[in-house]
């Protein structure tokens, strides 16, 4: 499960971060969903094959001290499926206005995409608690927040480097 936790709030987390700058700097639908679907393909391969490798060794370590813990390979997969899965959410926004061509403003998908990401950082917070035996409450509200303060973070950057820059989208 912890796994799954990781893989989730990050596969969340770099897309949104993605998301978020792409709309500050005033990026087009069509531009941010290939981003952040680049993103999710790359990001969800690295973040896969490194929780396979870091559980490989402490897997191998544990072996050597007599101890078990979970297949590295289930480990590498669960980190990879919960980036994809969860991770994709931020995009979904994008991805049905390309597909619809249904042209809806650059603010309101960018809002639609907070709000659903919002809603996927309580989700994992919460469920982060309860595995945890923690407050859930408090775990969605901490995750939220950190989740927050990266976009904040992506979107001021995309804003900010983008008018420095000259760039016009």
């Amino acid at each position: 499960m912890p796994e799954f936790v990781y893989g989730a709030v990050d596969g969340t987390v770099t897309t949104f971060t993605v998301v978020a700058a792409s709309a500050g700097a005033g990026i087009s639908s069509a531009v941010i969903l290939i981003l952040g679907i680049a993103n999710l393909i790359t990001d969800r391969f690295s973040m896969g094959s490194s929780a396979y490798l870091a559980a490989s060794a402490e897997h191998d370590d544990l072996v050597h001290n007599k101890e078990k813990r979970s297949s590295s390979k289930i480990i590498g997969l669960m980190t990879f499926l919960a980036f994809v899965i969860v991770g994709s959410v931020p995009v979904l926004p994008y991805l049905i206005d390309v597909i619809a061509n249904l042209k809806i403003s650059s603010t309101t998908l960018f809002y639609v995409s907070s709000i659903l990401t919002a809603v996927v950082f309580v989700l994992i917070g919460f469920i982060k608690g309860k595995v945890s035996e923690q407050s859930p409450w408090r775990s969605s509200v901490i995750t939220l927040t950190l989740g927050a303060i990266a976009a904040g973070l992506a979107y001021f950057a995309g804003d900010i480097l983008a008018s420095w820059l000259g760039v016009r989208l």
